[in-house]
């Protein structure tokens, strides 16, 4: 399974962005997945999560309410509508995807490489 992470960019504080991920390969097996970011100096951390049907959602508290996590249903292309965008929000964004059907926040079996997003004061 290939991920191939999108949409990154340079964007004003406050403002919006959305990134898409695209599966190939292997991706009938897919099930959950997820958006992870990591800034300079800091570990990755989990940003959100959604399961196979797309009903089901998690986010880290500090992207509540701003990101919105979404998927085609049963299908493996994602996106992560970024809203309300703050200077710490810059990272580079990962895609993920695992073969599990709950959704998780780590041990993630496929990665994508990333997509640099900056958010300027």
């Amino acid at each position: 399974v290939q991920l191939q992470a999108s949409g990154g960019g340079l964007v004003q504080a406050g403002g919006s962005l959305r990134l898409s991920c695209a599966a190939s390969g292997r991706t009938f097996f897919i099930r959950t997945m997820g958006w992870f970011r990591q800034a300079p100096g800091k570990e990755r951390e989990f940003v959100a999560a959604i399961d196979w049907s797309g009903d089901s959602t998690d986010y880290a508290d500090s992207v509540k309410g701003r990101f919105t996590i979404s998927r085609e249903k049963f299908k493996s292309t994602m996106y992560l509508q970024m809203n309300k965008l703050k200077t710490e929000d810059t990272a580079v964004y990962y895609c993920a995807a695992d073969l599990r059907i709950d959704i998780i926040r780590k041990g993630y079996d496929y990665w994508g490489q990333g997509t640099q997003v900056t958010v300027s004061s």
